[in-house]
């Protein structure tokens, strides 16, 4: 009796959470509201195990490319003899591993160190540039499918974007960096310290800048990566949450190495393995929750009972016919486009169907792209010349209709097309010889 009684009282938070008519209005009761949406997203994700099979194929990628990528990211750190500013955040990556932690970075750092283009060739190069390629197609893949795009860059894109940024992103930190150590270097600074309590709080940043800098990456990662349009604000907010995460994980996780003796007793030397491998994927799934996070404050709509939301046809076409309604009737109106986002919210439906439906649309010329960045939408012809059937063909588009396959020709009645046609009852279909079907011919007997 009990387990019912917990069993309905869960049944009817998950109702509440999921379909509530009339979510709270007022300020800290909202901000609850979306909280609790938000974790029950992340926790369906979590339980689903999407995100722990991306994270794990991200684990064995990372460990094929790390050396190339910090050899590509060096390369430019070392030209102009900043590299050892960086060594500092790897260290730091690796401490929770303990002393056979920082053992393992300077490993890491040899063979970056012993790695020469010139001594690889052409076709080491090459390779070389693959492997850091494929690890960052990977990635994107992944928030791809947390941000629900179907769509990948294009080859030029990835090259162009990817390599950009694994060799400028890490000389952008070295400055930040050196900026920070330069500010709280600088004569001012030293004369505000003397003065209390402004010493205490400019000692106090001092002491978090590399935090700080953590979540600016973080953040730059979930704005970057996607094939999407991320807003910084969310960005940032799963940025800094990851960033704590990130944070308290590591404490957690050094507190587990250091009373792992008897782990390292059972497995000896692969002990270290053993243990990169969880600090690493543990490491990817605070990243990719992060990225949850962000897309799930962005998009509130897409909280669902299941990580891929399906519409039956019905619905989908008056979702779709919905959706030109609502960009038509402004334009009609006067007023400005409404952006995507915009519309989402109105239909209160996940985001991957109305883009669904929305790309359709735009590949069909009933509504185009328009804005300063491209995100709002527009009729793409005059309203005059757009039809509902037209509306619907283009939902229909790319659609696996069944009953156009069927062997036999069904009577004009049986797809029903009004209520007149629903009230059609078998007995007068079969009855009426204009629509039979002679099922030995597979042929209608007009």
């Amino acid at each position: 009796m009990a387990s019912l009684q917990l069993k309905d009282r869960l049944q009817a938070a998950e109702t509440w959470i999921l379909a509530n008519p009339n979510p709270p209005q007022s300020w800290p009761w909202t901000w609850l509201y979306n909280s609790g949406r938000t974790a029950y997203a992340l926790a369906r994700d979590a339980v689903s195990g999407h995100l722990a099979l991306h994270a794990m194929s991200l684990v064995y990628t990372t460990l094929l490319s790390i050396v190339p990528l910090l050899a590509l990211s060096f390369s430019v750190l070392k030209a102009l003899g900043v590299h050892q500013r960086m060594e500092p955040l790897l260290y730091q990556f690796f401490e929770p591993m303990g002393p056979q932690g920082v053992q393992l970075a300077e490993q890491i750092l040899g063979f970056v160190d012993n790695m020469k283009v010139g001594v690889l060739g052409s076709v080491g190069l090459a390779l070389l540039v693959y492997t850091v390629i494929s690890l960052v197609q990977k990635i994107e893949r992944s928030f791809n499918m947390i941000w629900r795009v179907p769509d990948m860059r294009s080859m030029a894109q990835r090259f162009s974007n990817y390599l950009s940024v694994i060799m400028v992103g890490p000389l952008l930190m070295v400055s930040a960096i050196g900026v920070t150590a330069t500010i709280f270097s600088s004569t001012a600074v030293q004369t505000l310290m003397e003065i209390e309590p402004l010493g205490s709080i400019i000692l106090f940043v001092s002491k978090f800048t590399p935090f700080l800098l953590v979540v600016g990456a973080f953040t730059f990662v979930y704005v970057f990566i996607p094939n999407t349009r991320v807003k910084v604000k969310y960005a940032f907010i799963g940025g800094l949450i990851a960033g704590i995460s990130w944070q308290a994980g590591g404490m957690l996780f050094a507190s587990f190495v250091a009373g792992s003796a008897k782990y390292a007793a059972i497995y000896s030397s692969f002990a270290i393995g053993i243990i990169l491998l969880i600090w690493v994927y543990l490491n990817w799934m605070i990243l990719l929750l992060g990225s949850s996070i962000a897309f799930y404050l962005q998009n509130p709509g897409s909280v669902a009972k299941r990580h891929k939301v399906r519409l039956s046809p019905e619905l989908l076409e008056k979702t779709g016919l919905a959706l030109m309604w609502l960009v038509a009737r402004p334009f009609h109106n006067g007023k400005p486009a409404p952006q995507q986002e915009d519309v989402e919210t109105q239909l209160r439906v996940p985001g991957e169907v109305t883009r669904k439906l929305s790309d359709k649309l735009i590949r069909a010329g009933l509504i185009t792209l328009a804005g300063r960045n491209g995100d709002c939408l527009v009729p793409g012809c005059s309203l005059d010349k757009i039809t509902v059937g037209q509306v619907l063909d283009a939902i229909r588009a790319d659609e696996d209709r069944v009953v156009d396959r069927l062997p036999y020709n069904l009577p004009a009645g049986l797809l029903a097309r009004n209520a007149k046609d629903e009230g059609l009852t078998f007995a007068q279909l079969l009855d009426d010889q204009s629509s039979g079907i002679d099922c030995r011919r597979g042929e209608a007997q007009l």
